[in-house]
């Protein structure tokens, strides 16, 4: 391996790692030498998923530890059972969300507009925090927030959650503005459509599906592992030069339209 791509001896949580774009991340930087640490909402989830590296990698490289990110004492437990393991956190992904609602904007119940925004944008600034004090300390660090093209374009039906990843974007920009100087780089990562159970509402109806391969040049979804590709860039020395930035990964969809 090109050590450009290199995360040996790296220290990785990432977050809704259990499954989807977040398992293939956990993956992919364990393929490239990290030790991760897999966490979602249930144990058992994470230990199924944490196997499952150890067997592809052929080594220990994952360990489970279940966290909600709707909690901050167990964001906390997470980041504190991370040092005391495996030592400081080098790599932060904040891939977990959550969109518990399709419709008008204008329409949204209170409480699940407030779930959006503390899941998708709190937690993340939450957890960020949490693993600052390491990677100010020794003057390194990555941090890569998934975010969405959702987040460059408005939407009928999932507005609020477009909302909450723009947000995240403008999270990495500040963070990026506040932490260089420690050489602590913040970035995001906008995906497409990508086949995932997280996504199953808009791959899974023909005519949404239809819309966006309408507005996709390369005429098809993407796969997680794209994404992972992405996300191992950013946190590896390739990476190096690169804050505050979002990196779309759509298959085209934006640069288009329908």
């Amino acid at each position: 391996m090109s050590p450009l791509f290199s995360l040996d001896g790296k220290t990785a949580i990432i977050t809704g790692s259990s499954r989807g774009i977040g398992y293939a991340i956990a993956l992919e930087m364990a393929r490239a030498g990290a030790r991760v640490v897999v966490s979602s909402r249930k144990q058992p989830a994470c230990e199924e998923a944490a196997a499952r590296i150890n067997a592809e990698t052929g080594r220990d490289a994952a360990t489970a530890l279940a966290a909600s990110i709707s909690d901050k004492a167990a964001l906390q437990s997470l980041v504190k059972q991370t040092e005391a393991r495996l030592g400081p956190v080098d790599i932060l992904v904040c891939n977990a969300a959550s969109n518990p609602y399709y419709g008008p904007l204008t329409e949204i119940p209170d409480e699940r507009f407030r779930k959006i925004l503390d899941n998708n944008v709190i937690a993340n600034n939450w957890l960020i925090g949490m693993v600052l004090p390491q990677m100010r300390a020794r003057k390194e660090g990555a941090i890569v927030i998934v975010s969405s093209i959702g987040g460059l374009v408005g939407s009928p039906v999932i507005g609020a959650y477009n909302i909450s990843k723009a947000a995240d974007m403008q999270l990495a920009r500040n963070l990026a503005v506040e932490l260089g100087p420690d050489n602590i780089r913040v970035n995001c990562i906008a995906p497409g459509l990508i086949k995932t159970d997280f996504s199953k509402a808009l791959w899974d109806d023909p005519e949404t599906y239809g819309t966006y391969m309408r507005a996709t040049p390369l005429k098809r979804m993407g796969a997680p592992n794209e994404i992972a590709g992405a996300a191992v860039f950013l946190a590896a020395p390739a990476g190096a030069f690169v804050t505050g930035q979002t990196l779309v990964v759509d298959g085209g969809t934006t640069i288009q339209g329908v």
